[in-house]
C-alpha cells in the first residue's frame, strides 16, 4: 500500500516538473559579470540555456549546499559517536579479559581447596 502511495506521489512529482519545463522553454542568458564590469575586464563569459535548466540547477545546487552544510554541523555528533563505540568495545574486550581471568582464579582455589582435603 505504501508503495503505491510513494509511486503516486513520485508520478505527481514528475507531472509538476515537466508542466514547469514545459512552461519554462524560453532561452535565457547566464553572464558571469555586468556588461560594464566585463567590458573593463575584457572577458564576457556568457551562456545560454532554456529556463527551466536553470530553475531546476538553482534547486540541485541549493539542495547540494544543503547537504554538505548539515554533514559539516553533524560531524561533531559522527566523531563522537565513533569514540563512543571505541569506548564501548574496548569495555567488552576488558570484561571478557576480567572473566577469563575470575574464571581461572575460581579454578585455582578450588584446586588449592581440593588439595589440601578441604570441604566445601
Amino acid at each position: 500500500m505504501i508503495r503505491y502511495i510513494r509511486y503516486a506521489l513520485l508520478a505527481a512529482l514528475a507531472i509538476v516538473l515537466i508542466a514547469v519545463a514545459l512552461a519554462n522553454r524560453e532561452a535565457v542568458t547566464l553572464r558571469l559579470m555586468t556588461d560594464d564590469l566585463a567590458d573593463l575586464v575584457g572577458m564576457n563569459a556568457a551562456i545560454t540555456l532554456p529556463l527551466f535548466v536553470v530553475i531546476f540547477g538553482g534547486i540541485i545546487a541549493g539542495l547540494l549546499v544543503g547537504f554538505v552544510w548539515e554533514w559539516l554541523r553533524e560531524h561533531k555528533h559522527r566523531a563522537e559517536a565513533v569514540r563512543q563505540r571505541r569506548e564501548k568495545d574496548r569495555l567488552k574486550r576488558e570484561v571478557g579479559r576480567l572473566r577469563e581471568t575470575s574464571a581461572e582464579t575460581d579454578d585455582d582455589i578450588l584446586a588449592l581447596l581440593e588439595s589440601s582435603g578441604a570441604k566445601r
